[in-house]
């Protein structure tokens, strides 16, 4: 598995219907199971009257840089005939090659039987809709790294991580808490520079 993969650029949704029944397509990049079955079940309770909230979703597990990355793949027909919701959606985004992505159709029935085959029409329509709605990039992998230290040591701290152009949320409490997301490949030399620059001070995790 390559060190740099394609997935969303955003977060969107699509709806259309079909023979009275409305689909509304939801896609989202997401960093890990948790968080796809976040999404998941965000949406579900964003439209707990629907007939059916059909989930999707490829997300990346393990350590690319150690060989040990593989996809982690579900999908879920959520009431639907066998095969008919949920493989169609995650044959969208294999085939589209997309990973660490989150997609979900949630469908309102209207009184008219689609059939299998119109299901999946519909079903690989819906996520097809809302990835082009969502774009799609280039990433590479990426690992949390959190930072805790003495408010003395916080300029500091803020100083290399914006020189090293990472993004991260700071949380000024009794200590000052860092939280940053840094390419993976760098995330170990950041970390022993962060060390170093604050004589083993900082508590890097």
């Amino acid at each position: 598995m390559s060190d740099s993969y394609r997935t969303l650029a955003g977060s969107a949704d699509a709806s259309f219907a079909v023979r009275g029944s409305e689909f509304v397509g939801y896609v989202a990049p997401v960093e890990d199971v948790e968080g796809a079955e976040a999404f998941v079940a965000a949406v579900r309770e964003r439209h707990p009257d629907a007939t059916h909230n059909v989930p999707a979703y490829r997300v990346r597990v393990g350590d690319a840089t150690l060989g040990s990355a593989m996809l982690r793949e579900y999908q879920n027909d959520d009431g639907e005939p066998s095969g008919s919701a949920g493989k169609p959606m995650l044959n969208v985004l294999q085939g589209q090659e997309l990973e660490n992505v989150a997609a979900v159709v949630t469908r309102y029935y209207g009184g008219t039987n689609l059939g299998v085959g119109g299901l999946v029409r519909a079903y690989s329509r819906a996520t097809k809709v809302a990835v082009a709605a969502a774009g799609t990039v280039e990433e590479v992998p990426h690992r949390r790294l959190s930072v805790t230290v003495a408010y003395d040591d916080s300029g500091t701290v803020r100083g290399i991580l914006e020189s090293a152009g990472v993004e991260f949320d700071a949380t000024y409490e009794s200590d000052v808490s860092f939280d940053a997301r840094v390419p993976l490949s760098e995330a170990d030399a950041l970390a022993d520079r962060l060390r170093s620059a604050t004589s083993g001070r900082a508590d890097v995790a």
